[in-house]
Parts: structure tokens; sequence; C-alpha cells
């Protein structure tokens, strides 16, 4: 039987599998031993995502509303995409271009969210477009950016880090979030090398680790000044590396100073001796690798806080060298190309600012209008979901791959926001929380039933091909662009065809700092994958960048002195419990993926609240008791899982599930004002036994 090769839909591994269709209405997953971020192996989600296809309740026509208190009703496409246009164009006429506003997903091909950006801009004229990777990326693409000069995920294949002699993994579960990338690690560690994981839960993860340090949560940053001091302070620092290629050492030594090791302890809870061994097996490794996750990053102050592993990094002479360096594990499947090609506020497509008049001019030829036609920045996620309906808000919202009702903190006043709208279009495969609040939604096919771009961890290009038809009823996300441009009388050339729409997007990211005009189908099936930056057809691509020099203007990297200023929201008396989110093996993101395969469903059935039996007996809370969780923003009841895993001043709730458990009715949006991250990470919170 003859099979179609394609990658995972779901995380920015992308591992590789064959997709058999057996011709009876169901689908055979086989995973693929030739792609190197998986070789051969799949996690529970990976053996399951063919069962994605047939879930029940497949949304398979067009859904529309006659008022807002209507219920949905089935619809032809004409009806439901004439409403769109026809309101999108009311709405612009009253309130002007930013009336309409557009929201995408880290899930998105590169195709998709290309030309999602294209429309918003040229079609719709609107600012008013980001996406939920800003939800999960942005703060290490923001202090990568200002260290380096440009955002990649990993310094180089992931198969590098087998190699490597000791890996430093902070705020990251890979374990459960992606289960092959393991295999690198165990690998490492089979030869010798040393994984040191920093999470202030005792994770999949962090039990498989040579040293685990647990910090109370919202110290990390003060926790990597720490480790850099005693790098200092016991002469490991590349003192030749540092004079050669970084610029900005003595700024940030001087601040490192005041984190002398006792002090450090005091903040985060580490012990010194497990600092010291950790800055030890990074120094004496004579190829090392430090790296981020969403632990580290979803705060107020992740990017300061990824800023200082970056000088940590720095400071040990691991980026730019072939087999080390900084790097961020990504998390949503495209999240790497996702926020490359032009659905941020701020970005147009190959990575350019939007600001930048030479890359407004670039672009703007390329689309065929006038440069000064294009919008400039608009709103972040969060600001943008929360203006919603308000005073000199967008009144309508266009949304496609994303699920802001369970993903946004403060989620209730996400809701709230979405209810205010004049319209809400939704573009999904299933009924999601968020399209059951829309007053049009819009079947669109899935990842077996397209073909288009992924760009993964490693920022290698891998093709996603179409392996089954999508059921009647149901167009592509492109098609569904491309008919709403038509209606709008957009200007320029709009397509559905897959190809067409990358040989345009090579054209835009043309000398951008994501370059990807040099890449196309044949050369990605023929090389296993085409890593970016890739500017011309004979180009061999960019596995390992920053080996000669960093992307910035006299090539060297930049040290950033940052300062540990603790949570936005700390524990006080009335809420003296923080609160900290995460994922699960068997769920993915807002779960409106997984929750619909019954054995992933079996496996993780419902929210939950970990909590230090040392912690439980305090409160009176036995392990199975329905417990209360309050933050400042809300209250929530969950089933009590009592477990040592994490510390007794913290609980942890993952955040896949709707309704009334959901995580993220607790979570603080205070924003990092670099990267506009909400802080997922951290928040104050009572617990007590229902009712208190």
């Amino acid at each position: 039987m003859t099979g179609t090769p394609t990658h995972c839909p779901y995380c920015a591994l992308q591992c590789g599998m064959t997709l058999h269709d057996t011709g009876e209405g169901t689908v055979r997953v086989e995973p693929r031993g030739d792609v190197p971020a998986n070789r051969g192996g799949l996690c529970q989600k990976g053996w399951t995502a063919a069962e994605l296809l047939t879930v029940p309740d497949r949304l398979t026509a067009p859904l529309m509303r006659r008022d807002r208190a209507a219920p949905l009703e089935p619809c032809t496409w004409d009806a439901a995409l004439d409403r769109v246009a026809a309101e999108a164009a009311r709405l612009r006429a009253l309130h002007g271009p930013d009336a309409v506003a557009v929201f995408g997903g880290g899930g998105l091909t590169n195709e998709k969210a290309y030309l999602l950006g294209k429309f918003a801009r040229v079609a719709l004229g609107t600012s008013q477009i980001d996406y939920n990777g800003r939800f999960c990326m942005s703060s290490a693409a923001a202090a990568s950016g200002r260290a380096f000069g440009m955002d990649r995920g990993l310094p180089g294949p992931v198969t590098d880090l087998a190699a490597s002699g000791a890996v430093l993994l902070v705020g990251s579960n890979p374990a459960e979030t992606m289960p092959p990338f393991m295999r690198h690690l165990a690998e490492m560690r089979d030869g010798g090398g040393a994984l040191v994981v920093v999470d202030p839960r005792r994770t999949a993860t962090a039990r498989q680790a040579d040293l685990h340090l647990q910090p109370v949560p919202g110290t990390d940053l003060a926790l990597a000044n720490g480790l850099l001091h005693l790098a200092l302070a016991e002469g490991l620092a590349d003192e030749d590396y540092i004079a050669a290629r970084t610029a900005g050492f003595d700024a940030v030594r001087t601040v490192v100073n005041a984190y002398w090791p006792d002090r450090v302890e005091r903040i985060t809870g580490v012990p010194v001796p497990a600092m010291r061994e950790a800055v030890r097996l990074l120094a004496r490794a004579a190829r090392a690798h430090v790296l981020t996750g969403r632990g580290g990053e979803q705060h107020a102050r992740g990017t300061d806080t990824v800023s200082a592993f970056i000088n940590l990094a720095l400071a040990l002479g691991l980026p730019g060298r072939a087999g080390s360096g900084y790097g961020c594990l990504t998390g949503q499947g495209n999240g790497q190309g996702g926020r490359e090609h032009g659905q941020k506020a701020d970005q147009l497509p190959g990575y350019r600012g939007i600001g930048d008049p030479a890359a407004r001019a670039h672009v703007a030829a390329v689309w065929g209008v006038d440069p000064a036609d294009l919008p400039g920045p608009g709103r972040s996620a969060y600001e943008l979901l929360s203006a919603l309906g308000t005073a000199g808000g967008p009144r309508a919202l266009l949304l496609f791959g994303s699920n802001p009702v369970v993903s946004a903190p403060r989620a209730a006043h996400v809701e709230e926001r979405l209810d205010a709208l004049d319209l809400l279009v939704v573009a999904d495969f299933v009924p999601s929380e968020t399209a059951r609040r829309a007053d049009v939604v819009l079947p669109v096919a899935q990842w077996a039933e397209e073909s288009g771009t992924m760009t993964n961890l490693e920022g290698r290009v891998l093709r996603r091909r179409r392996a089954v038809r999508p059921p009647a009823g149901v167009r592509t996300d492109l098609e569904v662009i491309a008919a709403l441009a038509e209606r709008l009388k957009a200007p320029g050339e709009w397509t559905a065809d897959p190809g067409a729409v990358f040989a345009e997007l090579r054209r835009a990211s043309a000398g951008g700092a994501a370059d990807y005009s040099g890449i196309d189908a044949a050369r990605i099936d023929a090389e296993g994958g085409v890593f970016w930056p890739c500017p011309d057809p004979d180009h061999p691509g960019t596995p390992r960048p920053y080996l000669d020099r960093f992307e910035t203007p006299d090539g060297r990297a930049r040290f950033v002195p940052v300062e540990h200023r603790g949570p936005a929201e700390d524990v006080d008396a009335a809420h003296p419990v923080y609160l900290t989110t995460g994922r699960v093996l068997a769920q993915y993101q807002s779960g409106a993926q997984t929750r619909r395969v019954p054995a992933l469903a079996e496996a993780a059935p419902g929210p939950f609240v970990e909590l230090h039996p040392d912690l439980a007996e305090r409160l009176g809370i036995e392990d199975g008791a329905e417990v209360r969780v309050e933050s400042r923003r809300a209250a929530v009841t969950l089933r009590a899982r009592l477990t040592d895993a994490v510390r007794d001043d913290t609980v942890f709730v993952p955040f896949h599930w709707p309704g009334e458990g959901r995580a993220n009715l607790l979570t603080n949006p205070a924003l990092d004002p670099v990267s506009r991250m909400p802080e997922f990470k951290v928040c104050a919170v009572r617990v007590g036994v229902s009712p208190f």
C-alpha cells in the first residue's frame, strides 16, 4: 500500500509519519525513520492523530446565526462568505479599517500564515492582526533578536543535542510535550553528557535529569544571574570568546556581581551546591546547550529572563559554535514559521519589521500596492482580544486556528469581549469553545487534507502533503481567505493554491532575516527539509547560524544587563500560594483536538490541581477532594492530586480543558513590556476545601 509522507499535526518537533488511506474510511499512521527529529518514534498523540479526521462532531457545512440570540444553523458557503464580506465592509465604512481584526495561530502552515497577514493588511487594511503564538514564543524571540539579531529556535539540528556534553533545560517538559525529543537527550546521557533541568515541578523530564533545580515560580532570572555570577567567580567564563565575539559584557558583569550565591538561594530556594554543580557541568563540557521553554518565558519579565540565560550561554562561549549554543524549544507545530511571515502585529513576511520603510516597500511591491497603504503595527494578542467591542476597538474578529476562550489569560474577560463584537467569524474543523460563540463558523480542512509547508523548531522547512480529501462541504483556509479577498475587491493577486502562495511567500521573504527565496518543494523533498535563511537556489541553507558572525551590525552578540524583579503578582496573606500552569502528556494546547480522541481523553479526562502533601496537610485537603483555587480574577473547583513533585508553596493546574475548570480563568494577563507575553506561569492564589 503506497502511503503519503507527511508530518504530525501537533508540536514543533514535526515528527515524520506516513499516512495510509485504507479505503475504508480510516487512515493508518506509520512513523517515518528518515526524519531526524523523531527517527521512527511517535508519542501517543502522533499515533492517534488520524482519528482527528473522523471525529463525530466534524464541521462539514458553514453555520450562521441570524442574530446574537438565535442558534447557529447550517447555511451555504455563498451565504456565509457574503455575510462576512458585507459586514466587514459595513464596519470598515462606519468605523475605519481597524474596526475589523484578524487572529491567527501557530499551527497554520506557512502559506496560511502568510496569506492571512496579506489579507489583513491589503484586503481589510487593518493593523489589528496578531496570533496565539504571542502566547508561546514571543519572549524568546524578542530576547534572541536583541542578543543575536535574529530569532530561530534551535542553534542547529536537533541531532546535535546527542553529541552535547551538557544541556541546561529551563522551564520545559519535553518528556510530556514532545516525547520523541527525549531520545536525543537520552543519547547524550548515554554518551556521558549531563542533563540539568530547571522547573518548579519534578516533571517527567526532571525525573530523567542528572540535576534538578527547583526554583520558586517567577525567580528564574535571579537563578540565571546567580549561575553567571558563579561562572565568573570560579573562572569558568570564556574570556577569549567574550572579547572576540560579543559586546556589552562589562555592564552584565556589574549587574551579576550583586547575585552572590547565598542571596540567590534565598530568592530562588535553589541550594548553592546545586547551582555550583550546574555551572561546572555546563562550563566543563566540550559542547553544551542552554535551552528555554515556556516555563521560563511566559512571564511579565520573560524577555529579560531569556536574556539572562543567553548571557550565561555567551559567557561560557556557546552560541556560534558548532554543536553548542542557546536555543528555544518552540511549542506549536508551526510556531517558528508562523511568526516569520506576517501574522504578528509588528511584522511583515521574512521577519521584517512593519515600521521599516525598506521592508514596507519590498513587500508592497510583491503585493502590488502602495507602501503608504499598508497599515502600521497593531495591538498584540491579549491587548487585541481585550479591546474587542470597546470604544475605539475592533467591532469584528476573523479567527483562524485558535481557541482563545480556553487558551487566553483571564479567559472570562476574553469571553466578554468576544460577546461584545458585532461579528465573530471562526474558521475551524470542530466546534471549539470559541467557535460556539461565533456568528459565522466556516468548516475548514485539517492537516492530512491539505498541502503546504511547516517550519519546525530547528528552522527546517518541511512539506505537509495531502493524504486524503476533505469531506464534502469543507474548504481550505486558503480558499476561504481568497474568496473573502475577492468579495472585498482586494487589489493584487489572490490564489488558494498552496504552491502558488509559497512561490509568492518566497518573493516576499527575499532579503529578510527569514529568507525562504531559495527553497522550493523539490529541494525540500530531495534534502529532507531546508534550513532558512536560504537566499537562493544554490545556497545550501543554514542549519547552524552564527558560526561566522551574528546578525547584528558589527557581527557581535549582545550581552543585555537584566535585573530580577519577581512576578507581577506575588503571594500575600490573602493569596499565599503560587499557581503555575502547563501541559500533560495526553493533551495538546486548548485540547480542542486531543479531547476528541477517545484514547487521549481516557488517559487525561479532566482538569486537576497538584498539591504537595505538606501543603495539603496544612490546608486539610485529602487526595481526590474537590478543591477551590481562587486568584484575584476568578475561582475554579478542581480535583486534588497530592504529589511531592511540586513545591510545597506552589500548585499546578494544566490548561487543556474548557468550562469552569479552566486554568486560564485564574491566570494573570500582566504583559512583558518587550514581547507582550502574558504571565501565564505564575500568579497568586488561595487554596482550600470547596467552599472556603
